[in-house]
């Protein structure tokens, strides 16, 4: 599988600048063609061609051209293929629809924008993003507090290790995928993490039943199979067994490992944490210091051999 076409949608704010840098990476390590995106920001309810109205899209118009005019001068320095798209309306849907008429591999999204309260009340962009794209996203969340623009726009992210949440399922198995690609790719590590979460454990995680140790071996067992396979495949990988809730395990191994990004499946084991909290995905996208590679809808090409097609998918 290569990625072949890279779609960023940026606001063009700091927070956005930081996307921008990694698509770059991204763009340049797989020789990529890449859309710089921004969305005038309108409600479709409201008549374009209202005076006031027209006067305000006209305003935004005029300065999301100058922005994108410099964004890909500032992309093509880097001798990379760059395009630019401008659309109207509400940015997770255009964003969306961009991905598929332009049939892109990849979207590169900030996990922050220009309006904090719009998280508050409806989510992010980039969740919205997430639920409906129908390829891999990037969701890269806020540089250091005290960056600027320009600082943003220079800093070139580095990819050295990768942490790829696992626990067995289909989609978990099919961003694991992806992050083998993206570990090639950046000539990445790899650490596998599965996360057995407290039902069996003991208040104070130790495991306190039989079932509750076979099912730790069985669990081990399985990941040194993976990561067998992963390392044949010319990618050095490692795994980890934590206990606990899995949005703070992972956090908690993204810090303690100076992963530099995470990769999960969105449609993974849920339970009663995602009813009282939501899916794992959204918490850990919420709090992660690190861009999060989130896989929904698989593109592997024809011509793609799964790393653990020799492996059963269950159990």
């Amino acid at each position: 599988m290569n990625v072949e076409h890279i779609l960023l949608a940026t606001d063009f704010s700091v927070h956005a600048a930081r996307a921008e840098a990694y698509a770059c990476l991204l763009a340049e390590t797989w020789g990529a063609e890449l859309t710089i995106m921004t969305v005038l920001e309108f409600d479709p309810g409201l008549n374009p061609d209202y005076p006031v109205n027209q006067l305000y899209l006209n305003e935004l118009m005029k300065q999301a051209t100058q922005d994108l005019d410099a964004a890909k001068g500032r992309v093509g320095e880097r001798r990379i293929v760059v395009r630019s798209r401008l659309a109207r309306g509400i940015p997770s849907k255009e964003i969306v629809a961009a991905a598929e008429a332009e049939k892109a591999d990849l979207i590169v999204v900030g996990t922050a924008g220009k309006s904090g309260l719009e998280h508050v009340l409806l989510g992010s962009t980039a969740e919205r993003v997430i639920r409906m794209s129908p390829c891999p996203v990037l969701a890269v969340p806020v540089g250091d507090k005290g960056s600027d623009l320009a600082d943003e726009q220079r800093a070139r992210p580095s990819i050295n290790r990768l942490l790829i949440s696992v626990d067995f399922s289909d989609c978990s198995l099919d961003a694991l995928e992806y992050g083998v690609v993206m570990a090639r790719a950046t000539r990445a590590s790899v650490t596998l993490l599965h996360v057995l979460e407290p039902v069996s454990y003991g208040l104070d995680f130790t495991l306190v039943h039989s079932d509750a140790r076979q099912r730790r071996e069985a669990v081990e067992k399985r990941l040194a199979e993976i990561a067998g396979a992963v390392n044949a495949a010319g990618v050095p990988c490692e795994y980890l067994i934590r206990g606990g809730l899995p949005n703070d395990s992972i956090l908690e191994a993204v810090k303690s490992l100076s992963a530099d990004m995470i990769v999960m499946g969105t449609h993974g084991r849920r339970g009663l944490a995602h009813a009282i909290y939501g899916s794992v995905a959204e918490s850990v996208l919420r709090k992660s210091p690190r861009p999060i590679l989130m896989v929904r809808s698989p593109k592997f090409r024809p011509s793609h051999r799964r790393v653990l097609s020799a492996l059963p998918v269950d159990q």
